[in-house]
């Protein structure tokens, strides 16, 4: 199985705690981190079966890519391009209907340490296919990754662990609650450091990786999304990788910043032409990543490519 991914979230106090799923949100119980890659080194994969008898990931070789110097000298200047092309793009986010669901499609793919009888290697998921649905409100949704549920998918609406429904925060959003959000850069990133505080290796990597999380699996209305490159441009550390390549094989330009703890760079990857969003991927860049240490540098970790986003009025057939 992949790697876990996840922690308890800094919740404002009259919120029920609920967890906190870094890249890919699931209510209720612990749900692996799935991923992508760029470079499969040689190796077929292998399926692994689920305890109902689907196939449910797969294993194969480590995800590699080539390192790409970061420089931050241009970080405000390429954020407010991408900012202007959020702002000037399509305006689907803001044709959302209540009742409707918010349609994510991705290819997606991780890398992780697997330890059996005492052994420990680097394997991967592999590049799959994923897809999740969610309604507007946050209290419904469904997803099908073969890496992580059975073959038809499986419910994830939004139910803590006594039962009741989460209400929706910052690192648990919902299409009505991103509606409430500040649009303005300094108000929104003040609201993220403060909600944020305490969590993550430090403040400024966890309100960048905060940011990165509401830019994956969200429908963001144009303003807020501008308001958070916009935010990012004022997070210390940020640099542009000027090529980076997303778990479709797309190749763009990132903004990228090195988590100084783990050694390992998130980089939200960007069409160099347009400025629009492609997807992320996290690089190890430092030796001795992961807890044996088997994590090199040039290893993806993660990487995902957002193919299909918008809203549609139905789950697919067979949820529940």
């Amino acid at each position: 199985m992949a790697f876990i991914e996840a922690e308890t979230a800094a919740t404002p106090a009259a919120q029920p705690a609920a967890p906190r799923r870094r890249s890919f949100l699931r209510p209720a119980f612990v749900l692996p981190a799935v991923a992508c890659s760029l470079a499969l080194v040689a190796g077929a994969a292998v399926a692994v079966l689920s305890p109902d008898g689907g196939t449910q990931g797969t294993t194969g070789p480590a995800l590699t890519t080539t390192l790409v110097e970061g420089d931050g000298k241009g970080v405000p200047q390429l954020l407010e391009r991408i900012s202007l092309a959020a702002v000037e793009g399509p305006a689907s986010a803001e044709q959302v209907r209540a009742g409707q669901y918010i349609y994510i499609e991705s290819k997606v793919g991780t890398t992780y340490e697997k330890t059996v009888d005492d052994k420990t290697t680097l394997v991967s998921d592999g590049i799959h296919t994923r897809r999740i649905w969610r309604s507007t409100d946050g209290t419904k949704g469904w997803l099908i990754d073969p890496a992580v549920t059975p073959p038809k998918g499986e419910s994830i609406d939004a139910i803590n662990e006594k039962g009741e429904v989460q209400q929706s925060f910052l690192n648990f959003p919902s299409y009505d609650y991103l509606k409430t959000l500040p649009t303005d850069p300094d108000a929104l990133l003040k609201k993220i450091y403060t909600e944020t505080k305490g969590h993550g290796n430090s403040p400024d990597q966890e309100a960048f990786t905060t940011i990165g999380d509401l830019l994956k699996e969200s429908l963001l209305p144009a303003p807020l999304a501008a308001a958070l490159y916009r935010a990012a441009a004022k997070i210390p550390g940020v640099v542009e990788v000027p090529r980076a390549e997303d778990a479709a094989g797309r190749t763009g330009v990132a903004v990228a910043r090195l988590d100084e703890t783990s050694g390992r760079r998130t980089e939200w990857i960007f069409d160099a032409k347009t400025f629009t969003y492609l997807g992320e991927r996290n690089v190890q860049v430092r030796a001795n990543g992961g807890d044996a240490g088997l994590i090199t540098p040039g290893t993806v970790t993660f990487t995902s490519a957002i193919l299909v986003r918008e809203a549609v009025d139905q789950l697919p057939d067979g949820a529940r």
